[in-house]
């Protein structure tokens, strides 16, 4: 009942549209999230796959792959710590703030770089090799748009807010109401005070995570643990002797 009275009294210190827009929209995306994971899991379990063009063309995907992966997981990570560790809780084990910035910004520039390189030669390949472009959905098209999209808009604002020696200290505005979400103590009006080059950057993440489930996207959450326990797999021989040594256990010979 507090937490109910929280949200409703922040609701009603803000503009309506701020509510729709910093309240409404992420409780929306996040309950499409894991509804979207729960449905297409128990429905669609042969559509939960990358659909892998590797067989069509093996060289573009091998450089663009990794820099777009090994990029996004910094982005991640990046969000992670930025959004989740409070201000306090950095200052408290002595980092400062300036230190903390240049940290920020030097891995945040990378990682976006790297993504969106890698993004670039993974799209180019799926424009220009033939079978991979037959092998594209117009779901692949969308899921590009909002991806690619919110990456520039991330690093856009990172990089246009350090040129013009203004950058905005996200961890004033954004993240307490990132955390105020998930608290179920929204505070729409945090948000608000951000600039806009944030506020479209959250939105269109939001939109990313309300489609996420209907996607290719799907494949982050699936992790090969049944190789750890699954049993040997026994190759049988015509050759009469296996080798001049015998058998460990477990590797004799069956008939």
């Amino acid at each position: 009942m507090t937490r109910w009275l929280t949200v409703q009294g922040a609701a009603t210190s803000s503009s309506t549209l701020d509510v729709m827009l910093w309240i409404v929209v992420p409780y929306v995306s996040i309950a499409v999230f894991i509804a979207g994971h729960v449905w297409r899991y128990r429905y669609d379990k042969f559509g939960w796959t990358t659909r892998s063009s590797q067989l069509y063309e093996n060289r573009l995907l091998r450089l663009g792959s990794p820099l777009f992966h090994f990029g996004i997981l910094l982005v991640a990570l990046g969000h992670v710590g930025g959004l989740l560790v409070p201000k306090s809780w950095t200052q408290a084990i002595g980092v400062s703030e300036a230190a903390y910035h240049l940290t920020a910004v030097g891995l945040g520039v990378l990682a976006g770089v790297c993504t969106l390189a890698g993004a670039a030669i993974l799209i180019y390949r799926r424009r220009t090799v033939g079978p991979v472009f037959s092998a594209t959905t117009r779901n692949d098209k969308l899921m590009y748009v909002l991806l690619v999209g919110t990456i520039v808009l991330g690093l856009g604002t990172t990089v246009l807010g350090n040129l013009t020696d203004h950058p905005h200290d996200y961890r004033e505005s954004v993240s307490p109401w990132f955390r105020s979400i998930f608290l179920f103590q929204p505070d729409p009006a945090l948000m608000a005070a951000a600039p806009a080059g944030f506020q479209l950057h959250a939105l269109s993440a939001w939109v990313l995570f309300a489609f996420w489930p209907f996607s290719r996207l799907v494949h982050v959450f699936s992790m090969p643990l049944g190789y750890l326990t699954r049993p040997y797999i026994i190759y049988r021989s015509r050759d009469a002797q296996l080798g001049s040594r015998a058998p460990r256990r477990g590797w004799e010979r069956t008939r």
